[in-house]
C-alpha cells in the first residue's frame, strides 16, 4: 500500500510541483487547495481536498475525510504559507495576525490534528516548507521573518515529543525560486509602499530585488526533491536549506559572528 501524503497549499508553485512528483513516484497525495469549487484532479494519485489552514473545522473535515479513505496519514507538509512586504512601523494588527494565523498557527493546527493518527500508527514524517529567513532577516519582511523564525522553533521542540512515537519532523529552509509568489503569494503594505513613506528608498532599492529573484529564479524542483529525499531518509538532516540563498546564508549564520553575518547582508543587498 502506497504511503499517504497530505500538503496544504499544493495547488500552486512549490505545493503544486511537490504534490506531482511525489504522486509519479507512487505515492497516494491529497493536495489542499482553499478552492471549493474545484476539488477534482485529472492527475493520477492526486486527489484535492478544501483546507483553510486558518480554518480550524476546514482542518478537522480533511483529515478526516482522509483517514475515513485511507486510514492513515503517512506524511505532512505543511506548505501553505505567503509574505507580508511591510516595515515594523506601518504592519497594522490584521497584517500581523493574518501573518501568524497562516504561517504559524495554521502550521500548528493542522499538525496538531494530524498527530494523533501518526502516534497511534508509531509512524509518521512531517515536514515542514520554511525558509532561509528563518535564520535571517531581511527589510520589509520582519513580520515574515518572524513567522519563519516560529516554523524553526516549532521543528526544534516537537521533534523532542514525535520521537518516541518514531515520528520524524523537519525543515526545508527554502531559497528563493521562480514561481508565482510575488503575484499571489505577496501582501503589501500600502502604507510602507506609499509615495510619501519616509521608507521610500529603502523600498524602491529592495523589493525590486526580491521580485527580481523570484520573477526570474530557478524551477523549484529542488524543493519537490527535498521532500521526496526526507521522506526515504530515515537519516536526513533536521533542517535542509534548499536553493542558493539558503545554500549560501544559512552556514555563513553558524560560521560567522552576529555583527559579522550583519555587514554580509548588507553588503550583499546593498543596504
Amino acid at each position: 500500500m502506497s504511503q499517504v501524503v497530505l500538503i496544504t497549499g499544493a495547488t500552486s508553485g512549490m505545493g503544486e510541483l511537490t504534490a506531482s512528483t511525489l504522486a509519479q513516484n507512487g505515492y497516494t497525495v491529497y493536495a489542499g487547495t482553499r478552492d471549493e469549487s474545484n476539488l477534482n484532479s485529472d492527475i493520477q494519485n492526486i486527489n484535492k481536498v478544501y483546507i483553510d489552514v486558518t480554518k480550524t473545522n476546514s482542518i478537522k473535515e480533511a483529515i478526516k475525510t482522509i483517514i475515513a479513505k485511507e486510514g492513515k496519514i503517512d506524511v505532512l507538509v505543511n506548505n501553505a504559507g505567503y509574505g507580508l512586504v511591510a516595515t515594523v512601523e506601518d504592519g497594522t494588527d490584521e497584517e500581523m495576525f493574518k501573518q501568524f494565523d497562516v504561517n504559524v498557527f495554521g502550521l500548528l493546527k493542522t499538525t496538531r490534528e494530524v498527530l494523533p493518527h501518526m502516534r497511534k500508527a508509531k509512524s509518521g514524517v512531517i515536514i515542514n516548507i520554511s525558509s532561509f529567513l528563518g535564520k535571517m532577516g531581511l527589510p520589509l519582511l520582519a513580520h515574515y521573518n518572524a513567522s519563519k523564525y516560529a516554523v524553526e522553533g516549532i521543528v526544534d521542540s516537537l521533534r523532542f515529543e514525535a520521537s518516541p512515537f518514531n515520528i520524524r519532523v523537519h525543515s526545508i529552509q527554502s531559497g528563493l525560486f521562480g514561481t508565482n509568489f510575488v503575484k499571489s503569494g505577496l501582501v503589501v503594505n500600502e502604507q510602507t509602499t506609499n509615495e510619501d513613506s519616509p521608507y521610500k528608498e529603502l523600498v524602491s532599492h529592495f523589493v525590486p530585488i526580491v521580485a527580481q529573484a523570484i520573477n526570474e529564479g530557478p524551477s523549484p524542483q529542488p524543493i519537490a526533491n527535498a521532500v521526496k529525499d526526507i521522506i526515504e531518509n530515515e537519516d536526513s538532516d533536521i533542517f535542509v536549506p534548499v536553493g542558493g540563498e539558503a545554500e549560501t546564508f544559512v552556514p555563513l549564520r553558524k560560521e560567522l559572528s552576529d555583527k559579522d553575518f550583519e555587514q554580509k547582508v548588507k553588503e550583499t543587498f546593498g543596504i
